[in-house]
């Protein structure tokens, strides 16, 4: 073999090789501290491994910054976030109140990758931002579809909310600014599966909720429509080191298809099987992969 032939040789091994480790590469996985986040960050891990990474899974780590600064210090590789809440929560507000997905998409990706060497991938179709939700006997008798429909009647209505949605712009005060809302009755409830067993027993009538809540489609609540903009949004992406989606197209392509294949009611049934039936989020999210031709 000439010296030509043995150089095609060699480089041949070379690729083949830089190729093995890359299947091989662990990734860590990480996850906030709560079921949506388990589901999702086991979404992302099963994907990975189909791809052929090894996967490290760091899930229920904590709070937002919790899980922000494992990130930024390398602890974990990624883990999915929400653009409402990196724009409020790690960019102290800068902006919060910006309504539009887009921009607020683009404010957080540009701020991480400066600030922090993070980017954001491209956002699912899930914006589990707050919602305002009534029952449907309520919807229908009252004719309510929007929060303006809502602002005819709310003076007649007790609405069920956490403590600190009476002084957030994006609550209480808000829905006074933006739409005239005022309620006749405020009631407070810190858990969440409080609020919604108060509405179902007709304690309140209008309970806040986030978008991707199991009970929504459940119990075939309605959940208003914000007319005129006033919540964030809140679309779930993979927040990734930039070091790790520089090296590994393969993981990016992997992550962005789960994005693909979940929006507000895929995610509430799969929170509701976690939830309600009980099952392991890395079941459920294998099963939801499997359904999708995903994994194997």
């Amino acid at each position: 073999m000439g010296i030509i032939g043995k150089a095609v040789v060699a480089a041949a091994l070379a690729v083949a090789a830089f190729g093995s480790t890359a299947s091989a590469q662990t990734l860590k996985v990480g996850s906030k501290n709560f079921t949506e986040q388990f589901i999702v960050a086991e979404l992302y891990a099963a994907a990975l491994e189909a791809a052929g990474f090894k996967v490290e899974r760091k899930i229920n780590l904590g709070a937002t910054l919790v899980a922000h600064e494992a990130l930024r210090t390398g602890a974990i590789d990624l883990y999915p976030e929400y653009t409402g809440t990196g724009l409020g929560a790690v960019m102290k507000a800068q902006g919060a109140t910006e309504t539009d997905p887009q921009k607020v998409y683009r404010m957080v990706k540009d701020h991480y990758e400066k600030e922090y060497k993070l980017t954001w991938l491209k956002p699912t179709g899930v914006n589990n931002g707050y919602a305002m939700v009534v029952r449907p006997e309520t919807a229908q008798t009252m004719n309510l579809k929007t929060l303006s429909d809502l602002a005819k009647v709310a003076g007649k209505l007790k609405l069920g909310a956490g403590p600190e949605f009476g002084d957030r712009r994006d609550g209480i005060k808000g829905l006074k600014e933006v739409y005239g809302i005022e309620f006749g009755e405020y009631r407070q409830f810190a858990a969440m599966r409080l609020r919604y067993d108060a509405l179902m027993q007709k304690q309140i009538d209008v309970a806040n909720g986030f978008a991707t809540d199991w009970q929504i489609a459940a119990e075939k609540f309605a959940a208003l429509g914000d007319d005129k903009g006033l919540f964030p949004p809140y679309f779930l992406a993979p927040v990734v080191r930039m070091d790790t989606v520089a090296g590994n197209p393969k993981a990016v392509e992997a992550l962005e298809r789960v994005g693909a294949l979940i929006d507000n009611p895929t995610m509430q049934e799969l929170n509701r099987q976690v939830e309600v039936d009980k099952k392991e989020p890395r079941a459920v999210a294998m099963a939801f992969l499997k359904a999708k031709g995903v994994v194997r």
